[in-house]
């Protein structure tokens, strides 16, 4: 809570920051007249602006006088430019976009980057395409799941991507590294994220050869870009359904906060579950956002969590016959992400710092035996940039960033700590050689104190424009992260592991319509390798054998993806398949083999329809993944078994309605509509001759709630509802 004292004087003080004294508002369109949702407009020079809805509107304040140059941008389109004089009032404006197909910005680097983060490399996933997904719940990662390159593993919260395990995928928000991104694992019953969707404007998933900005994941980094500050307005937000309850409130899109209470038992009486609560999960927490225009050129943000909660679960115990013991978790999280934005010289110079800090504590009991698990990350961050060119595509940054991590795990009387102190410096330049190719060029070098040693990863990408709807892109890098804690704590002698990155990507885009086919190749070098006697296969064991780096492997295949969001009138359709082949020789694996969480095909179809008349969504999503390795000591062949493929349908559907200068949103969700009995795998008795099949939490949830926002502008245009 100290840290809650610290940012609290900071929030009074910008609370009596004054408004902007001009209202500069218009409508935003292409030539022909149709509106650009999402378009960014802004005054050159400063951060003061405003993105256009789905009808191309927009409108904010600024503090600026005399003469400015305002410019509006959207991806595709040339940027348009308005040179006028500020002299307080109101002004409206309207910015016809030409098509920039056959321009330098048309040509983008897609290679293992899918739907997100920055805006002039890739695409944008709105709040709404997380929170409409039919089967994701409203959860960031479970929808990533439904992308090319990750598959789903029905019993561990986390992001598996290519072949590579939840710890080689990291979070990161505006640039800082998130330590928890998920509430606190128990045995075989994934955990949701801890971050709802509407904080952030872009999210970014990376399925491989990633930006020099990012290290220490092998796979994979999901990149969540928050919001800015694009209106003045105030509101409430106020939601209910069968996990809990909430409430926030926005104060001129300034300062916002947030509390809530969430108990599972009226949902656990509704639905039969496969696991026995003793006591349903249950918790309560809050976060306070500050977002601020300091100056004519300048921001700050700033976001502050807690939470405390826990449950009581009852789980089998393998080797007594499948009886029951208890499994009692209480997890307290705090966290803090800050970042400041500056821009020079009319916006050719940005510099960005940060600093965020998260302390997690799990106070665990299994049995009757105590435990714990604590880690602590503070960080540091900060980066210059410089564009140039004539629409300024052009740019070069470089960036310096700090860490403080410290870990510690406690089971009955067995306690084992370590801290580290990791650094990382790295520079990276984006420039367009000819007319039709782009190039990023990137290098990072890092060092961490647990292991004293030092690494340098260069990073390469580039486009190339093969027609006016077409592309084809490359990327290609090495990948070096510190081995998990659980080896650190007793071998400190082991040395980074490594995955160098090959990627080929086609991307055809036109009208809506999206098709993008994507090839890799993925090789593991100085994995940590556990040497055992026999191999136990308990995913939650401690490492008790020797280790070294000895361990290597590889993982290659190929992902197409189909999105059509024109044939259908307010109808989004996409579809995703990933072939992945991938072997290893890692941890306790005596063999090298295909490791147990990796799925050779993966397939997936979306669909969504808007239905204006009774303004309604309605979604449907299926979902198939083949068969996962398991082990079978009876095998000949070690992991050479596989489950039961996972099949799904869910189906999601919402209703929004206006009443007096507010709306409201009713919502239900349905998963796993035909009450298929997916497995995930096997738990096995310590002898090796008993086995239990890993299975969902429940095999068909039911969920429903709804949720207010009242607001002075609430009313929401029936053309809008399907992009909100």
């Amino acid at each position: 809570m100290k840290h809650l004292l610290l940012v609290l004087p900071l929030v009074l003080v910008f609370l009596q920051h004054s408004l902007g004294q001009t209202v500069i508002s218009g409508k935003v369109t292409d030539r022909k007249g149709e509106p650009l949702f999402g378009a960014s407009i802004a005054i050159k020079g400063s951060y003061d602006g405003a993105t256009s809805d789905s009808l191309g509107h927009f409108s904010f304040r600024t503090r600026k006088k005399d003469s400015v140059t305002i410019s509006a941008s959207y991806l595709g389109y040339e940027p348009e430019f308005q040179t006028l004089v500020l002299k307080g009032g109101n002004l409206d404006l309207h910015f016809k976009l030409k098509d920039a197909f056959n321009e330098l910005n048309a040509v983008t680097i897609t290679a293992g980057i899918f739907e997100a983060s920055d805006s002039k490399r890739m695409v944008m996933l709105r709040p709404m395409d997380i929170v409409t997904t039919a089967g994701a719940g409203a959860d960031i990662t479970a929808v990533m799941q439904l992308l090319p390159g990750s598959n789903r593993v029905g019993e561990q919260e986390g992001l598996f991507v290519r072949g590579g395990a939840a710890y080689e995928t990291k979070t990161v928000i505006d640039g800082m590294i998130v330590q928890n991104p998920f509430f606190s694992s128990t045995p075989d019953v994934p955990q949701r994220g801890r971050f709802t969707p509407f904080m952030f404007k872009g999210m970014a998933f990376s399925t491989g050869g990633y930006s020099a900005q990012y290290g220490q994941a092998l796979s994979s980094v999901l990149l969540l870009d928050t919001q800015d500050k694009v209106s003045d307005q105030s509101s409430t937000n106020i939601v209910a359904h069968l996990a809990g309850v909430g409430i926030g409130y926005t104060h001129k899109g300034a300062i916002s906060g947030q509390l809530y209470y969430s108990n599972l038992a009226p949902f656990l009486k509704l639905v039969k579950t496969n696991i026995d609560f003793v006591k349903p999960p249950q918790g309560m927490g809050g976060s306070l956002t500050l977002n601020e225009n300091l100056s004519k050129n300048s921001v700050l943000k700033m976001y502050v969590t807690y939470s405390d909660g826990g449950n009581t679960l009852g789980l089998p115990n393998y080797d007594d016959g499948g009886k029951i013991y208890q499994f009692k978790l209480r997890n307290r999280n705090l966290f803090t992400n800050n970042t400041y934005k500056v821009f020079f010289d009319e916006g050719k110079w940005i510099w960005q710092s940060g600093f965020s800090y998260s302390n997690n504590i799990d106070d665990i009991t299994i049995g009757t035996t105590p435990g714990d698990r604590r880690d602590e990350r503070s960080q540091v961050r900060s980066v210059l940039k410089r564009l140039w060119g004539k629409n300024q595509e052009n740019s070069v940054l470089a960036g310096l960033e700090y860490h403080n991590i410290r870990n510690s795990n406690l089971f009955d009387t067995y306690k084992a700590s370590l801290e580290e102190n990791y650094s990382a410096a790295f520079a990276e330049t984006e420039f367009y050689l000819l007319t039709k190719l782009a190039l990023r060029v990137g290098l990072r070098g890092e060092y961490t104190s647990i292991l004293d040693r030092y690494n340098a990863s260069p990073r390469f990408s580039a486009a190339y424009k093969t027609s006016q709807y077409s592309q084809v892109s490359f990327a290609m890098g090495q990948f070096y992260q510190t081995p998990e804690k659980n080896y650190l704590y007793t071998n400190r002698s082991l040395g980074y592991e490594l995955a160098n990155h090959f990627i080929l990507n086609y991307q055809w885009s036109k009208s809506d319509r999206t098709f993008r086919v994507e090839a890799f190749d993925k090789e593991y070098k100085n994995l940590v390798r556990e040497y055992q006697t026999t191999f136990d296969p308990n995913p939650y064991r401690f490492p008790t054998g020797a280790t070294d780096n000895s361990g290597f492997g590889n993982a290659y295949g190929f992902d197409v993806f189909f999105r059509d969001k024109k044939t259908v009138r307010l109808g989004d359709f996409w579809v995703t398949y990933s072939y992945l082949n991938t072997s290893r020789l890692f941890q306790n694996y005596p063999v090298e083999a295909a490791p147990i969480f990796s799925t050779t095909h993966n397939f997936s179809v979306v669909y969504k329809q808007f239905i204006p008349k009774i303004s309604s969504n309605v979604g449907i999503t299926y979902t198939y993944t083949s068969g996962r390795p398991y082990y079978d000591a009876a095998s000949p062949v070690f992991l050479g078994d596989r489950t039961k493929s996972f099949q799904n349908v869910s189906i999601a559907a919402s209703h929004i309605r206006s009443i007096k200068g507010s709306w409201l949103v009713f919502f239900m969700t349905l998963d796993n509509v035909l009450g298929r009995k997916n497995e995930f795998g096997f738990r096995y008795s310590s002898d090796g001759q008993s086995r239990f099949p890993v299975i969902p939490v429940t095999y068909r949830t039911l969920f429903f709630g709804v949720s207010m926002n009242i607001s002075r502008h609430a009313d929401v245009p029936k053309e809008s509802k399907l992009d909100l």
